[in-house]
């Protein structure tokens, strides 16, 4: 007699199917270390690709920061022109308004206005003839009291300063755009 046939058949019966259900967790249990491999792989390719996209992206974002950096320098380099060149006119026309008014202090120029000979002057009290004596030659005129001709260059002054910052504002303009 064997000892298989000592064991009871239900029990026999137990021992077998415990067996099998062994085997099958076993099998399992090397499919899924089979597919965990084989994921691991997919999956770490897929990282790596993720990764070179990522690098790329971080590249051409960098090389387009650059392009965009130096656009914004050579566009603060014209405006540091621009902004001399009008610093200049400014100061160049408020040089010349200032020695305007030094040369009407000390009468050295004078300001007068032509009259027009066919109109009465209606009760106006300028006079028509000069005060200083030399021959004259050409329409009559009339000499401006040297106090409203410092008004009227300050008035020219003001006016020039704000044609020369308006031209500034629109140089600006024309360069950010």
């Amino acid at each position: 007699m064997r000892f298989v046939d000592l064991i009871p058949a239900p029990l026999r019966l137990f021992a077998v199917g415990a067996g099998l259900v062994i085997v099958a967790c076993g099998s399992a249990a090397l499919a899924w270390h089979a597919q965990d491999w084989r994921y691991g792989r997919q999956l770490a390719e897929q990282s790596r690709l993720h990764s070179d996209t990522l690098n790329q992206i971080a590249l051409a974002s960098a090389a387009l920061q650059r392009v965009e950096q130096d656009k914004r320098l050579v566009v603060e380099q014209q405006l540091a022109a621009s902004e001399q060149t009008h610093y200049r006119a400014l100061s160049d026309a408020q040089r010349d308004q200032s020695r305007l008014r030094d040369r009407l202090a000390t009468a050295d120029v004078r300001l007068s206005d032509l009259l027009d000979a066919t109109e009465s002057t209606n009760g106006c009290a300028v006079s028509a003839t000069t005060a200083t004596s030399g021959v004259v030659h050409g329409p009559t005129r009339a000499q401006l009291d040297p106090a409203h001709a410092q008004r009227i260059i300050g008035i020219t002054d003001e006016g020039d300063r704000g044609l020369i910052a308006l031209a500034a504002c629109q140089a600006y303009l024309r360069k950010i755009q």
